[in-house]
């Protein structure tokens, strides 16, 4: 009997089949049996027409126990390959499988456990079972860690970030895991913690503005103005790291686990009863602690510091920085001027500690007196003279002379000059003093106005002293003042009012036509005075009924003045 032939329809049948069974089970795992070892492959039947091979070492150390009869899962590339065999990976089977386990934790927001087993660009490799993972530099720890093969080839918890199958990138983190831990322990240990409470510490970092204390899990701040009373200009002063304290709790944040620590508070508070330590106008003694541009720190007690303003340092010295005054360090003794228990504020002053130099200046030199001093500077307004205990004293340009402007008068004077000078007037309130070079001369405008000698309508004798253009400078012979006479005061008649016919040292008689005591202007005038005496020609010789005309009466006047000095 022949063996009957499947029919063409039958083959078709199969050959789908088979093609169907390839889709399916290519780019999948699959179970499959051990049949043989091969040297270092292993043969693995998965139920397919061809067979395959494994590399023993993607089975990793279970390799050593692997024999034939053993089922094992298998990642399916390919069917079959070139050689007839199927292309069949344990590596990848171990990679979908963890790809599946992960995916389910990365949903319910689950840790993994895996191995930082190799550094790359920007961060690390991490083998999660099977799938490798990155984790970025930034997610290993909470601080920046340096070394990070301490914490290699070790197996740890991590938090997935992110996943992306369809790319093969996992991204994890560290940082998440510890955080959540470091929370956690926390809140345990800040719920065990009251304000006011006293602990131990131990001091794991120092800044500028403080220290950090470890109170065993959890760290708090202690702040470097609650380190002491005193003023402290930075941690180190008092503080090492590792150094146990103890200190007290002065805040606690428990939204934000943020402790404020103090050491002060365990202390006496030194302020208390301060009015009564430091009363007003007492003299202390002190240490400068610090200078700044409005002041200096001086520490009367640990704990206890006050303020020199720049305006208390110095009677005489203004504007100048405190620096240049003190020093940091430097022992003082100052005079408590202010005290403020609510604001802890003490207000000091180093000038009271020595004599107000206005009030020893006027003391030792009384209104009316001399004093001679350096020409330190030339204003618009007058002259500074430095005179003893470092003061100054002023000459306006109105006491600078007593005839000429002072404007004039301040040229001739230069910086450096020693002058002598008469003390007008000292206000020690306002620090002002007032000097007079002026007062030092003779006045003689005041005096011959005293005496009544010297007023409007008056005959006065001149001496040329100077020939100008517009007229003379004179000066008059019986009271030493000058003036000057217009050329237009010069004669009545217009052709003798020429200056040229004048000479210096000639003398001539004038008729003051105006003095003011008070601008101390004095004005004489030549035509004034001979228009007086020919009015008073005209008075005295025309009375008479002799008929005579002007010009006789004038010239008989002229004839008699004339007889009369050729007698003297």
């Amino acid at each position: 009997m022949s063996k009957s032939n499947p029919s063409r329809e039958d083959f078709a049948s199969l050959l789908e089949e088979s093609f169907s069974a390839s889709e399916a089970v290519e780019g999948s795992v699959v179970k499959g049996t051990v049949t043989a070892i091969e040297k270092d492959m292993a043969i693995v039947d998965v139920g397919l027409k061809v067979e395959g091979r494994v590399a023993l070492k993607e089975f990793g150390a279970s390799a050593k126990d692997l024999k034939p009869g053993d089922t094992v899962e298998v990642y399916v590339e390919r069917i079959e390959n070139a050689l007839g065999e199927a292309m069949l990976s344990r590596e990848k089977a171990r990679r979908e499988e963890s790809w599946v386990k992960l995916e389910e934790k990365f949903s319910k927001g689950e840790r993994v456990e895996g191995v930082i087993f190799n550094q790359v660009k920007g961060g690390f490799t991490v083998d999660l079972d099977g799938a490798v993972a990155f984790l970025p530099r930034s997610q290993v720890d909470i601080r920046p860690i340096r070394d990070v093969s301490p914490l290699m080839h070790t197996p740890q918890p991590f938090e997935i970030l992110k996943m992306d199958k369809r790319r093969g990138n996992i991204v994890v983190s560290r940082r998440t895991v510890l955080e959540e831990s470091r929370a956690e322990q926390r809140s345990e240990i800040v719920q065990n913690l009251e304000e006011g409470q006293v602990v131990e510490g131990v001091v794991k970092n120092i800044t500028d503005y403080g220290a950090f204390v470890d109170l065993g899990g959890i760290d708090g701040l202690l702040h470097v103005t609650d380190m002491a009373w005193r003023r402290v200009n930075h941690p180190t002063e008092i503080l090492n790291i590792g150094q146990t304290v103890k200190v007290q709790i002065i805040r606690i944040n428990q939204e934000t686990h943020r402790i404020s620590l103090g050491m002060k508070q365990l202390e006496a508070d030194p302020w208390e009863g301060i009015g009564g330590k430091y009363p007003l106008g007492k003299k202390v003694n002190g240490t400068v602690t610090n200078i700044t541009d409005y002041g200096a720190f001086v520490e009367l007690e640990p704990g206890i510091e006050g303020l020199i303003h720049v305006s208390e340092m110095s009677w005489t010295k203004k504007n100048v920085h405190p620096g240049k005054i003190l020093s940091t360090t430097q022992e003082v003794e100052v005079v408590v001027l202010e005290v403020d228990p609510v604001k802890r504020r003490i207000s000091l002053g180093l000038k009271q500690t020595l004599e107000n130099p206005w009030e020893a200046f006027a003391r030792n030199h009384p209104v009316g007196s001399v004093v001679e001093g350096e020409v330190k500077n030339k204003t618009e307004f007058g002259l500074f003279i430095g005179l003893d205990g470092d003061v100054d004293g002023m000459v306006h340009l109105s006491d600078l002379d007593w005839t000429r402007p002072g404007e004039q008068v301040i040229e001739e004077y230069n910086r450096g000059d020693m002058v002598k000078a008469q003390v007008l007037d000292v206000d020690v309130e306002k620090e002002r003093i007032s000097l007079g070079i002026k007062q030092l001369g003779r006045d003689a405008i005041g005096d011959a106005a005293a005496s009544g000698e010297l007023r409007k309508g008056a005959v006065v004798t001149c001496e040329v002293i100077g020939v100008k253009d517009g007229g003379l400078d004179v000066r008059l012979v019986d009271h030493d003042i000058e003036t000057f006479i217009k050329r237009s005061d010069l004669s009545r008649d217009r052709d003798e009012q020429r200056p040229e016919r004048f000479a210096v040292g000639q003398k001539v008689d004038a008729r003051v036509t105006q003095f003011d005591k008070k601008t101390r202007r004095l004005t004489v005038s030549i035509k004034a005075l001979e228009i007086a005496e020919e009015k008073e020609a005209v008075a005295q010789y025309g009375s008479t009924d002799s008929g005579a005309s002007l010009g006789d009466i004038l010239g008989a006047a002229l004839k008699k003045q004339g007889a009369k000095e050729g007698d003297e």
